[in-house]
């Protein structure tokens, strides 16, 4: 029993071995063809796990099933490749951490969708393959609505498709290539952290050697370096950041921070009707008081989209402590020539404006008309203490040569992200369709033509 066991112990590490072996094999291959990836590639351990089918990785190992990946490798190398590059593309990007709540079956097809059009795009000798026709006509459908095939925007168009069982399946077989057993779950906070120090640095280290030192393997790279600097991208909250156009100011309400109920109680029970202290009748608070939304309404902005952006806005400023009782806030309408401007000073005034929202313009796109007509208002005394102005565009117009008096943020709220050039002096902040409908709580859109899967 003893030697039979030891038997199945060395059979074990053997295998273990073979396995570990073809996944360095593997590693240095890419290497060889992918020297930015280099600190990428080399980014794991490697673990045998026998319910692995073939491969999984958590971020920081490879499990394998040595005689599934064994098997891929004897038939072809190059799908081996593809195995071991799939879960790195995964990491960069980290599609282990960004689910956020959204169907996991969906969430695994777009992140493997999204993995794969970069392989399939890339002109490298050891990934490249030919492409099966529903390969073909996916990649042609999604591109007909977005420029990127990132994992989120491809989820939304798969939620929005409602495709049936037989075609869903149809894809998964497509395109499944690994495991996703090891990705954490939503609610682990420290391990999705943990994941997102480690890949984060490689892939902004990634972007950088591919627009730099490997400018010309990145034209073979394919859409490599295009998906990188969308997934690097700084992402917002667009509720907190409304908030840093908040102003310290007093306000007339009870602090709680400061009063003693122990005190005020005891003053009571001993006099009466005389509490020892009382609460302060006023606090410093930090809300929102004074600023101005100017709107592109050229033809190059989406109204819908222009909307959705006001309608989020109109949210956050409606919750009870977003700004004080009284505001003023001023939204332009503004094309290549200031078209409205609406004085904002009440929630209900808000709500009004809201319901009654009609767009003007369709005109150029030029931002220093709007830019001129609030430094005239600041000229008229319109504002005490203007915080900031947030400009809602599509980006494509002239910038201001000099820098205002407040803070200025570029807003760009569009179906692609393209990056956008900005003064040095403004914030560019990008939140996309699907942020917005989500931030909403909106359901997704009527769902669109299927017919060619």
């Amino acid at each position: 029993m003893t030697d039979q066991r030891e038997k199945q112990q060395t059979a074990g590490e053997q295998l273990a071995g073979i396995g570990r072996d073809i996944l360095i094999l593997v590693r240095n291959e890419l290497y060889l063809s992918m020297r930015f990836l280099d600190v990428a590639l080399s980014g794991f351990s490697y673990v045998m796990d026998l319910t692995a089918e073939p491969a999984a990785t958590d971020g920081f190992a490879i499990y394998y099933h040595p005689g599934r990946i064994g098997g891929i490798y004897r038939e072809s190398q190059v799908d081996m490749c593809r195995l071991y590059l799939h879960m790195v593309l995964h990491c960069l990007f980290r599609h282990l951490i960004r689910r956020e709540g959204r169907d996991r079956r969906l969430w695994d097809l777009a992140c493997d969708i999204a993995a794969e059009s970069i392989t399939d795009s890339m002109y490298i000798r050891t990934v490249r393959r030919g492409k099966s026709w529903l390969r073909q006509e996916t990649y042609r459908k999604l591109r007909e609505e977005m420029k990127v095939l990132t994992a989120e925007k491809i989820y939304g168009c798969l939620e929005r498709w409602d495709l049936p069982e037989r075609k869903l399946g149809e894809l998964e077989r497509e395109f499944f290539t690994d495991s996703h057993k090891y990705w954490p779950a939503d609610d682990d906070r420290e391990r999705k952290q943990e994941i997102e120090n480690r890949w984060q640095n490689q892939s902004e280290r990634t972007q950088t050697e591919l627009e730099t030192f490997s400018k010309e393997a990145a034209s073979a790279a394919g859409d490599l370096l295009g998906q990188v600097k969308v997934e690097n991208r700084e992402r917002y909250n667009y509720r907190e950041f409304l908030k840093k156009f908040a102003v310290l100011k007093e306000e007339v309400s009870v602090d709680q921070d400061s009063f003693d109920y122990v005190f005020y109680s005891y003053g009571l029970s001993l006099y009466g009707n005389m509490p020892l202290i009382e609460p302060q009748e006023w606090k410093e608070t930090k809300k929102i008081e004074e600023f101005v939304i100017v709107v592109d309404t050229s033809m190059s902005c989406s109204g819908e989209l222009v909307k959705k952006f006001l309608e989020e806005t109109y949210g956050v400023l409606s919750e009870q402590d977003s700004y004080f009782h009284r505001v003023n806030i001023h939204i332009i309408q503004c094309d290549d020539q200031v078209q409205s401007d609406r004085k904002i000073t009440s929630r209900e005034e808000l709500k009004e404006y809201m319901d009654e929202l009609e767009l003007r313009g369709e005109g150029g796109t030029d931002f220093r008309p709007a830019f001129d007509y609030v430094n005239g208002l600041l000229e008229k005394k319109e504002f005490h203490q203007l915080k900031g102005l947030i400009y809602f565009t599509d980006g494509q117009g002239g910038y201001p040569s000099k820098m205002p008096p407040y803070e200025t943020a570029f807003v760009f709220l569009e179906e692609d992200y393209e990056d956008r050039e900005v003064p040095p002096w403004a914030i560019k902040l990008v939140l996309e369709k699907e942020e917005i409908e989500n931030m909403s709580g909106r359901e997704p859109e009527e769902k669109g033509d299927t017919a060619w899967i």
